[in-house]
């Protein structure tokens, strides 16, 4: 493998018409010439910090992340990260798909934080910006060394993707899962084929995922679906989420939890313009749905939960589970999340 390009980010030789990342100076941007990278810029950066802490105010049901990379070439057209980049300078949509930063230091500084006194051991979540097995961690493996490194102190963490990658650090998991509480969790929102490579084309095929929570689970990592996002009036007809959740089911998954498409600023822009080219007629019901700002409705959130959760009764979701733990440790666990787990508000602001 070459490189096709190199610079510092704040060399002025810049080619026209390329983006100018706001990023910390000495930062190299890279591309490659190998075709699974083309059209992707990479801006290796060090950083300062590797753990980020959730603010206190935010709903979600951990305390702290690990964000390997900033933007994602999975490309989903909803992402609510997308906001993000323009804080580099960089646009909400095509650089946020394109132009990916990479914190070449993650694991080293990770591990220097969690052997400091003052680290408690808490639960760690990944892959809830951004997704950590995205492209760039085949080139950059960051992944390796994150997971180990939680691993070394016993730490308990999660992941979630979309990412058929994660299979790729099976064995690091299985080690984990040894000595510490490991689960993971897949992104799969329908098993639309069509519909999924048109909204989140970077990603793999719905049925790539599932084969990964079979493979998870079958190695006896908890794993569960978040049915993640329900798109309305495109993935919400029942047909739809009952072959889901019938074929989240199939996979062993621990739990399914629907959670319904929400449209944050920058997030909310490029779907609108997705929408008005794909499905035109769509774009008044979602005015009225999301009149209320970044979240639909709450009836029909409401009425979403309740139809998954009848499908997943139905179909058995946690019941075809393996049950096989890696350790005593694992099995000391006396609740497993039952048949039909519904989303918990928090996990509205996940995705």
């Amino acid at each position: 493998m070459r490189w096709d390009s190199l610079r510092l980010a704040d060399d002025p030789s810049v080619e026209g018409g390329a983006p100018r990342p706001l990023l910390p100076r000495g930062a190299v941007t890279r591309t490659f010439d190998t075709p699974e990278f083309r059209g992707l810029t990479f801006h290796e950066v060090t950083c300062r910090s590797a753990l980020n802490k959730v603010p206190d105010a935010s709903p979600v049901p951990f305390r702290w992340t690990i964000n390997p990379y900033r933007g994602c070439s999975m490309s989903c057209t909803y992402c609510f990260a997308r906001k993000t980049h323009e804080y580099l300078d960089l646009d909400s949509g095509t650089d946020f798909d394109t132009q990916i930063v990479v914190k070449t230091n993650v694991g080293e500084v990770l591990r220097r934080e969690l052997r400091r006194p003052s680290w408690a051991g808490e639960h760690v979540a990944m892959g809830t910006n951004v997704d950590c097995y995205q492209r760039a961690e085949g080139r950059y493996q960051l992944m390796r060394d994150i997971i180990p490194a939680l691993t070394e102190v016993a730490n308990p963490f999660s992941i979630l993707t979309k990412g058929a990658l994660i299979l790729r650090d099976l064995d690091l998991l299985t080690r984990a899962a040894d000595v510490t509480d490991v689960s993971a969790a897949l992104s799969i929102g329908s098993v639309d084929r069509e519909l999924r490579a048109l909204v989140e084309p970077g990603a793999p095929p719905p049925r790539r995922r599932l084969e990964v929570v079979r493979r998870l689970t079958d190695a006896g990592i908890p794993t569960g679906v978040l049915m993640a996002p329900v798109l309305p009036y495109l993935t919400d007809d029942d047909e739809q989420i009952d072959a889901t959740v019938a074929a989240i089911s199939a996979t062993g998954a621990t739990y399914v939890s629907p959670i319904v498409l929400h449209l944050r600023p920058g997030a909310r822009e490029w779907w609108t313009r997705w929408l008005r080219d794909q499905h035109p007629e769509l774009i008044v019901a979602y005015a009225r749905l999301y009149r209320r700002g970044s979240y639909a409705d709450p009836d029909y959130q409401s009425d979403v939960t309740a139809r998954v959760r009848a499908a997943a009764e139905r179909h058995g979701v946690g019941r075809t589970s393996s049950g096989r733990w890696r350790t005593s440790h694992e099995a000391a666990r006396t609740r497993r999340p039952g048949p039909a787990e519904a989303s918990p508000p928090t996990q509205l602001s996940l995705l």
